[in-house]
């Protein structure tokens, strides 16, 4: 089936643009499916039709994430919430093990949104998708009325093939394995937080919004051993250790010297009382493997561009079990607990 728009007339998302009739599939024709154009979603049916011809190798599994973003402002150095909802969905798929193979889209726009910001927006969907290798395939439109959202909620979801024999898992961690970053924490928190304009802070940081299926797949290239993978959004660094030390039944133990941070991250940190081990990423991936794999797993990571700054920050223990310390650079310890909320709100 094929949709020829009208092209539209409106400057403003309208109520008419989600209400079911010509106005909402020209708008849609219009604005979404050129930018997502491909094969599945060209049919324009309920659903997207997906070949399992990936699936038929026996032990292959199929892997299922979703997530909603929600960010302000919509823009920010680096990226958008549209690359935020792609990169984001991806890499959920990506840290486990999976091929990502497509995504959907659902949107939820206020009245009165600016369609020049949401064509800019669709378009780095696009970029970003293609980037990682995948397809949007399906989605639908919703408007709300003026003041009922805060502009634009983006949810996505993908699904992704596990290839036979592949197993990542937080509870396979062992004592005396290798804690590896692939890069600097908290580029996108601090990012955000210095676009949003409210604490007068000029930086030139950029949000580290990134899709990380290739990382992954250079380091189970290398470490075919490794034992699970996060992706450090909220929460950041510290969250993802405490639930695979709590999934593994271990200690996890970091160092204070080791761990990488932008000088401009440290100081909006030293500035504000933050901690960048608690701030979100966007393109940040902490990495469990065991001993005999740890510098393969680093020099794999290193050769990849989004792994150049790559560093092993720790060790899993077996004391202190399900709890994460620090070792500071006075030569002290101190627990890294869980926070109790966020330091900063609406970031991802």
């Amino acid at each position: 089936m094929t949709v020829r728009p009208v092209p539209l007339r409106d400057s403003t998302v309208t109520m008419a643009h989600g209400g079911g009739g010509r106005a909402m599939r020209d708008f849609v024709a219009d604005v979404f499916l050129p930018a997502f154009d491909n094969p599945l979603l060209a049919v324009l049916e309920d659903q997207a039709r997906l070949d399992l011809g990936s699936l038929a190798a026996p032990g292959a599994r199929l892997a299922f994430t979703t997530d909603g973003f929600v960010v302000r402002p919509l823009e920010f150095p680096g990226g958008d919430i549209g690359r935020l909802a792609v990169c984001g969905t991806v890499n959920d798929l990506a840290v486990g093990g999976a091929v990502p193979l497509a995504l959907s889209c659902a949107v939820v726009i206020a009245e009165g949104f600016d369609i020049a910001l949401l064509r800019r927006i669709v378009g780095s969907m696009r970029a970003a998708a293609a980037e990682a290798g995948v397809a949007i395939v399906t989605g639908d439109t919703k408007v709300v009325e003026r003041g009922a959202a805060d502009g634009l909620f983006i949810t996505t979801a993908g699904v992704g093939v596990i290839p036979p024999g592949r197993l990542l898992a937080a509870s396979q961690a062992r004592p005396g394995d290798v804690v590896l970053v692939n890069g600097p924490l908290g580029d996108h928190g601090a990012a955000v937080m210095a676009a949003r304009g409210d604490l007068a802070l000029e930086t030139t940081l950029q949000s580290d919004c990134r899709p990380l299926h290739g990382l992954m797949a250079a380091l189970l290239a290398a470490a075919p051993g490794t034992r699970c993978a996060r992706d450090a959004t909220r929460g950041g660094v510290a969250a993802v250790l405490n639930e695979i030390a709590v999934a593994a039944d271990a200690g996890i133990s970091i160092d204070e010297t080791r761990i990488p941070v932008r000088p401009a991250v440290a100081g909006v940190c030293e500035i504000l009382g933050l901690d960048p081990l608690y701030l979100a990423n966007e393109g940040t991936a902490v990495a469990i493997v065991p001993p005999n794999e740890a510098t393969a797993a680093l020099a794999a990571w290193r050769a990849h561009p989004y792994g150049l700054e790559a560093r092993v920050i720790g060790t899993v223990t077996d004391r202190l079990r399900g709890r994460v310390t620090l070792r500071t650079g006075f030569g002290g310890e101190r627990l890294v607990d869980l926070l109790v909320g966020d330091q900063l709100p609406r970031i991802c």
